[in-house]
């Protein structure tokens, strides 16, 4: 399995056994950080050297699953994922981000933190960490202890399972979505509710968009406020394709759909199929180079571009579902593919980061709007006309 295909695995991983930790009150203890209404705070390291939008991490789905192929494959590997061991460690709240950040860099795929009601009063915090069987847990907790000048190990306990208990898991999890009357996200393994509904069949693979994530639905409204026959979309950080696809049903004319992922790629191309999409309505564009072995697939090569798209002043819808940094520091990049007067969607981002994203974007954006839900933001605007 590729780095960023593991990192997509690793992230949905992080993301739905966090869940499973014991119910209680979870702390903001480091609120730039936090992800989503489960309110865990999920930290990964890169997916890949190339990654141009310069995520350290990305919010994600707890009902994140896999195709329905992998999951009927009971054995201890599922389409190359390894199995993995979950290890939850408890140490001082004092030192709890610093032991995050070096769990990481010495073997951890990702960390996440929780505190509970219970330990209100404690000076102590829980901390989630997932390993690969490649990784030798008990040295990675000694070596991170040591780098930031613990005298003792902090206790920990290790558990161990296999890719096809969590994908069974998560796909148990995964119903169908009522975003607004009449558009459903629906599971490829679950019956629409409303066959007269706009339904956008979803299989997301270890690509990010459930449609079950805050930020997705903000972005899924915008386009059913948006979209109303004919449009061009550009879909900036595209995932699953789940923008991509809801605005093709919803009436665009086309879709073109950009990540760094080639397993994003993979499963917005997949998806694509499942929703009877043709290849002249969805293009897909992968940034992260021309070796890829995906391009080599003749049927994905019908979808698949490399590189940025070219064209400028093209598109009468634009959203980019990303995170702060990208966004600003892409702002230039992305409304730049906009038409004057066109929609420009920013998502990804906490309620409290709205202001650096309005302050970027507000030299390019007029009639400015925001819309929230579980403490993740939408930031909404036209292109300034010249």
């Amino acid at each position: 399995m590729s780095g960023a295909s593991l990192g997509n695995f690793i992230k949905h991983l992080a993301c739905t056994l966090y869940a499973q930790l014991p119910r209680g009150s979870r702390r903001m203890l480091h609120q730039s950080h936090f992800y989503s209404s489960s309110s865990s705070i999920v930290f990964r390291r890169p997916s890949s050297p190339t990654a141009r939008f310069g995520q350290q991490w990305r919010p994600c789905s707890l009902a994140a699953s896999v195709s329905s192929k992998a999951a009927s494959q009971n054995s201890s590997t599922v389409s190359g994922v390894p199995p993995y061991s979950s290890v939850l460690i408890r140490c001082r709240k004092d030192v709890a981000d610093v032991l995050s950040e070096a769990l990481l860099s010495f073997g951890a795929s990702s960390v996440s933190m929780d505190e509970h009601d219970d330990y209100e009063n404690s000076d102590k915090v829980s901390i989630c960490s997932i390993f690969t069987d490649c990784e030798d847990v008990d040295a990675c907790i000694s070596h991170a202890a040591d780098s930031i000048g613990l005298e003792e190990t902090p206790t920990f306990e290790v558990l161990k399972y296999n890719p096809y208990d969590w994908i069974k898991r998560t796909q148990e999890s995964f119903d169908p979505v009522e975003v607004t009357k009449g558009l459903w996200i629906v599971p490829v393994w679950k019956t629409p509710p409303d066959i007269w509904a706009t339904n956008v069949i979803l299989n997301p693979g270890l690509a990010f968009g459930t449609g079950e994530h805050a930020t997705t639905k903000l972005c899924l409204l915008v386009l059913h406020r948006s979209i109303r026959g004919g449009e061009l979309f550009l879909d900036y950080g595209t995932g699953s394709g789940i923008l991509s696809i809801a605005a093709l049903k919803l009436g665009a004319a086309l879709s073109v759909g950009v990540d760094i992922d080639p397993q994003a790629i993979t499963a917005a191309h997949q998806n694509a199929l499942l929703n009877n999409i043709e290849p002249d309505k969805l293009k897909l564009h992968l940034v992260s180079g021309n070796d890829s072995p995906i391009l080599r697939d003749p049927e994905l090569q019908k979808f698949v571009r490399v590189g940025i798209p070219a064209d400028k002043n093209a598109y009468d819808v634009v959203i980019a579902n990303i995170l702060l940094n990208p966004l600003l520091d892409l702002a230039d990049e992305i409304v730049s593919h906009a038409k004057h007067g066109a929609v420009v969607g920013l998502s990804g981002i906490l309620s409290e980061q709205v202001d650096l994203v309005i302050e970027c974007y507000s030299r390019f954006l007029e009639n400015i709007t925001v819309s929230e839900k579980d403490d993740w933001a939408c930031v909404t605007g036209t292109r300034i006309r010249s």
